[in-house]
């Protein structure tokens, strides 16, 4: 919903155009090897996260930069058509627009190389520009494809606004300050972001890894943390609860976007004040059902489609 009170998810993150390569594997280090296929398309882990939670029928807006080219104009139109506000997107003049070089094997595994460009300029002050959009939101969910600075400029305008702060910590390269991490109420890492957070290896079984960590950056100050674990499903923690939500089981061809399925459909859920559990359900069949398209925006699921793999379920 949008109204005279604001947006339901407001997204400050990153903006790129995905080329993406078909292999039948995944190269080995300084390997050549043939593509069976190659396109592009519309991608970026803020793009694909507001378009997430607006295939949900929540009212969503944007905040990020690109740059003065056809890229960046293509996005613009993109999120637009997905009727998402872009007043708070940034068109850099002179700056080319972030890049993604995506390799995905036959399995549906996939290798991602980001140029931030654009992305990389984002400032705080571009964050405050786009001040009264998150002020007036129900939920504010960041990733880390952007400057820190820009991340936590938007988290704390947020926390004081009242607004439900979500953190995506994508790339994650090691723990994360406290005082960052004292902003957020749902962080949403993957095993790898939660090991690398935590400075644990994610051994043994997914799902004893996921927890452990999970409760790790619960203890670390994060009122709730959902690990997602691919085929595994995810981990939800709070100070005195856990609870695991299953897989869905699908024939996966390309997991490029499917954690940004799961982040936007969640943060969709807690804007509607879904009871967390039925958000989370939601969320990892979203996660699933984008396994099954390739290419990052072609892959996220509508609310029906959602609808009908609980069903059946």
């Amino acid at each position: 919903m949008t109204d005279a009170q604001g947006h339901d998810v407001v997204v400050v993150g990153s903006a790129n155009l995905d080329h993406v390569a078909l292999v039948d594997r995944l190269p080995d280090q300084s390997a050549t090897i043939p593509a069976t296929g190659y396109f592009t398309a519309a991608g970026g882990k803020g793009v694909n996260q507001a378009v997430s939670a607006a295939r949900q029928g929540v009212g969503v807006a944007f905040v990020g930069c690109v740059g003065d080219d056809a890229a960046g104009l293509s996005l613009r139109d993109l999120l637009r058509a997905e009727q998402i506000d872009t007043t708070g997107l940034h068109c850099l003049p002179g700056e080319a627009t972030g890049i993604a070089l995506v390799t995905v094997g036959s399995g549906g595994e996939n290798t991602v190389v980001v140029a931030a460009l654009a992305n990389g300029r984002m400032t705080a002050n571009d964050v405050e520009a786009a001040g009264l959009l998150i002020d007036r939101a129900r939920v504010l969910l960041v990733q880390l494809e952007i400057p820190v600075e820009a991340v936590r400029a938007a988290l704390s305008r947020a926390m004081a606004a009242g607004v439900t702060t979500v953190l995506n910590p994508a790339p994650a390269t090691g723990p994360l300050p406290g005082e960052l991490l004292a902003l957020v109420d749902v962080l949403v890492p993957n095993l790898v972001e939660a090991a690398a957070l935590t400075g644990r290896p994610a051994s043994g079984s997914s799902g004893s890894s996921g927890e452990g960590m999970a409760r790790a950056l619960v203890a670390a100050g994060c009122p709730t943390v959902v690990v997602t674990m691919g085929e595994q499903g995810a981990v939800m923690a709070m100070r005195h609860r856990v609870d695991v939500v299953p897989a869905h089981s699908v024939d996966a061809v390309d997991g490029t976007a499917a954690g940004d399925a799961f982040c936007g459909v969640l943060a969709a859920g807690l804007a509607r004040n879904l009871p967390l559990e039925v958000a989370l359900r939601r969320a990892t069949a979203a996660g699933a059902l984008a396994t099954t398209v390739r290419g990052a925006v072609p892959s996220l699921p509508a609310a029906g489609a959602i609808d009908r793999l609980l069903a059946a379920f």
